[in-house]
């Protein structure tokens, strides 16, 4: 049993943190939102007044927050989570931020830190079937992989600080293109006379396969779980797309890296949310391309 801190308690910290407790673990937690740290004190967790406090005495301390500022300031920050953890303590941050914040944090912690995000969705957080990409060092990962394993299925050691985010900002912006070319195709079996399920059985088993296609299959029917069976209830939220994809291509821009499709992806997925679809899972960018 490990003791562990954890700060961040929203839709995909929640469940991550529940799993913790379910394993047995004693984790200490905080979050603003007051309803959603007594749902995880509820479910056994000890209160902590501030995210310093969470941190003090863990051996492993996580955050999931929303965006670079929040985790340079949880952590490095005035009376902050680094400086209030133990000298021996792993920190980790599952956030899905930038690069840069990453590295940042990373080399003024004072401490072993990982960059963790994640990929799964809400249902991965609530199964423990995420999958984590992990930057830093070497000896630190090894120390935190047993306690990402509570969380995930599928946890890769990626390369020295902030490489974690760069394969999280790359397999985003992978997964925005392949779901709205994805979606084209199911509209336009639509039209020509093809059903959904055999669209599906052909391209599920052939060299149109993907995740997007055979997990989050964006036509209601071929695939029970998929958000398109729940009125696109997310999963992953349209709006958490643009901030991912957004990354990818300020990353692509600050590295000189032509990402035409990944620009286009963005542009649509930004269309969608202005359209009001920005609380719906991604997948539900079938509605606005149908027109």
């Amino acid at each position: 049993m490990a003791r562990i801190g954890f700060v961040g308690l929203g839709n995909m910290g929640g469940p991550m943190a529940r799993n913790l407790l379910k394993a047995g673990h004693a984790v200490t937690a905080f979050d603003l939102v007051p309803a959603a740290l007594d749902a995880l004190i509820g479910a056994g967790a000890a209160r902590a007044a501030t995210a310093a406090e969470a941190a003090h005495g863990a051996e492993v301390v996580i955050t999931m927050l929303p965006a670079g500022q929040h985790v340079r300031d949880a952590w490095l920050g005035a009376g902050g989570m680094a400086a209030a953890s133990e000298a021996g303590a792993v920190l980790i941050d599952c956030s899905t931020i930038d690069v840069e914040s990453a590295r940042a944090v990373a080399a003024g912690a004072g401490r072993p830190f990982l960059d963790a995000p994640v990929s799964g969705g809400v249902m991965g957080a609530e199964n423990a079937t995420l999958t984590f990409m992990v930057g830093g060092p070497a000896e630190a990962f090894a120390r935190a992989e047993p306690i990402l394993a509570v969380m995930g299925r599928t946890i890769v050691h990626c390369g020295d600080a902030g490489a974690g985010q760069a394969a999280k900002l790359c397999n985003n912006m992978m997964l925005a293109a392949t779901m709205c070319v994805t979606a084209e195709a199911f509209i336009l079996a639509e039209k020509l006379g093809l059903s959904h399920q055999a669209l599906f059985d052909v391209a599920s088993k052939s060299s149109a396969q993907s995740w997007a296609l055979t997990t989050y299959c964006p036509v209601p029917g071929p695939v029970p779980t998929s958000p398109a069976n729940r009125d696109y209830r997310p999963g992953f939220a349209a709006s958490l797309m643009v901030k991912d994809v957004s990354l990818a291509q300020q990353a692509a821009a600050s590295t000189g890296t032509q990402s035409p499709i990944g620009a286009k992806a963005l542009e649509l997925y930004q269309r969608f949310v202005a359209e009001g679809g920005g609380g719906t899972d991604f997948s539900g960018i079938i509605r606005m391309l149908r027109g």
